[in-house]
């Protein structure tokens, strides 16, 4: 894709969980800076984010963040084009943190504000990633709290085909690694355990909606617990370390799969109605090494074009809300002092409003 000569520089500004993340993004496809500040190892302590704190830390960088990936950038605010902030959905006490922030820098700067859904700031990754992909083509989103298998018809039009009913495969990855003694995030740490393991060392189910191609996480979560309780009890009786019956390392590959499976499973069903050519996942989930891997084999035997964002925008980030928010002020988005931060927001309804 050309990109315009004019510099159509966007701030994005991203606070829907725990990281307080700003970037520069010119025209949707160019990453000119981007600054995250973490709060993984304050959130560590707790085995997960705690809301209360998320925000507080929020409040704490947004500010010197912000000017961060300006400096970095070498730009002036005058030399914006909007500011977009992600909206929802998420913690809603970190993204009124956001969004309040950015409605003031805005007002202040004199620059339209441009609101951006979460999923749509993940989808939006993959322009950062590929340059030349454009709509349409098949998405899948899947990240700690959410898992959307979505047609992306245009830059800011989508429609959902499938998404989870009850847990993230995020959740159930963070869920299942506190369970293990892993630790949190759970995501990278399963990953890692599961590069040396057998991936079919037992049984997991592979729970499916009946007439949807919705996904289901919370049975294949618990099935998992059930089947480490069930090691542990056995290997009392026999006083071994549970251990000696499954490895961590076994363990970890085969709940892996078994959600890899899930989800790359019902893209391919997806692709059997939907036919498109051009298939892409992203999320903090699309980090996951065993993920990419099948993916790629998915395409290969599909001949289909993949995209992955490369790992830096995978998680949470603001280069995604800033490239989102670009096709947003394109298309005419735009919003005002009364914007707000909503913990649960349609994705559909969004942006067709």
């Amino acid at each position: 894709m050309l990109m315009d000569k004019e510099k159509n520089y966007i701030l994005g500004i991203e606070t829907s969980c725990d990281e307080t993340a700003a970037s520069v993004v010119d025209s949707g496809r160019m990453l000119i800076s981007s600054k995250i500040a973490s709060q993984i190892d304050v959130h560590k302590l707790y085995g997960g984010v705690v809301p209360e704190i998320a925000s507080r830390e929020h409040l704490k960088t947004i500010v010197p963040v912000v000017d961060q990936a300006l400096k970095d950038a070498g730009i002036t605010a005058a030399e914006l084009k909007a500011i977009a902030v992600t909206v929802g959905p998420g913690l809603v006490g970190a993204l009124l943190v956001g969004v309040s922030f950015a409605k003031s820098y805005a007002a202040a700067i004199s620059k339209p504000l441009i609101p951006v859904h979460h999923i749509e700031g993940h989808i939006a990754s993959v322009y950062l990633s590929d340059r030349e992909v454009e709509p349409p083509f098949l998405c899948l989103v899947v990240s700690g709290g959410h898992s959307h298998l979505l047609a992306v018809d245009d830059y800011t039009k989508f429609r959902i085909i499938a998404k989870t009913r009850d847990d993230a495969p995020g959740e159930a990855f963070d869920k299942l690694a506190r369970v293990l003694g892993l630790g949190y995030p759970g995501g990278p740490l399963i990953d890692k355990a599961a590069q040396s393991g057998d991936r079919h060392a037992f049984s997991l189910p592979h729970p499916r909606v009946e007439g949807s191609l919705d996904f289901s996480f919370s049975g294949l979560k618990t099935a998992a617990i059930q089947q480490f309780d069930r090691f542990k009890r056995e290997a009392d009786k026999k006083g071994l370390a549970w251990t000696d019956l499954c490895s961590l390392e076994d363990f970890a590959a085969t709940f892996q799969e078994a959600v890899v499976t899930t989800l790359l499973g019902r893209l391919e069903e997806a692709l059997e109605t939907n036919p498109y050519t051009t298939i892409a996942i992203a999320g903090g989930v699309s980090a996951n090494s065993r993920l990419r891997e099948k993916a790629q084999e998915l395409s290969a035997e599909k001949s289909l074009k993949l995209v992955v964002p490369e790992m830096s925008l995978c998680t949470d980030n603001a280069a995604m809300v800033a490239s989102a928010g670009f096709y947003a002020w394109q298309s005419g988005r735009r919003a005002g002092a009364e914007q707000d931060a909503s913990s649960v927001l349609d994705l559909e309804r969004f942006t067709q409003a």
